[in-house]
């Protein structure tokens, strides 16, 4: 994976959203069902030059941070969801739809699930067809 990531960091830059919150409905326990819980979100994207090298300092010319919160926003505000696996790659999917992304590395935990330990959390990596890194892969 660290040889990926070099790969692509030679043509993208690196945007990321960390520890972004968010009460959700999420899980399969009993006490999960009750009420909403905190979440944890973690994003990288990797997005080339081209689309990240702002030219007239104008946020036109970039990947907005509004746009992936609002991507979470919208799924985790969709209904209950079981899994996290399942929301993990939601999220993944729903940002790779954006044209200038070429991959793209999503992490969730839920930091309240059980009193022993920080957290349980789950972490995607995906690579759009045709993205810088993927023709080495």
């Amino acid at each position: 994976m660290q040889n990926l990531e070099a790969q692509l960091m030679r043509d993208c830059r690196k945007l990321f959203l960390r520890g972004f919150e968010l009460q959700v409905r999420i899980g399969i326990h009993d006490f999960e069902l009750e009420a909403p819980q905190r979440m944890r979100f973690d994003v990288d994207l990797y997005v080339p030059y081209a689309y990240s090298s702002p030219t007239q300092d104008r946020i036109d010319e970039i990947v907005d941070y509004d746009f992936v919160r609002n991507a979470i926003r919208r799924l985790c505000d969709a209904g209950h969801i079981n899994l996290q696996e399942t929301l993990c790659d939601a999220i993944a999917q729903a940002l790779l739809g954006h044209a200038q992304v070429a991959a793209v590395r999503v992490s969730t935990c839920k930091p309240d699930v059980y009193p022993d330990c920080d957290a349980v959390g789950v972490e995607v990596f995906r690579l759009r067809t045709g993205a810088p890194a993927a023709a080495s892969i």
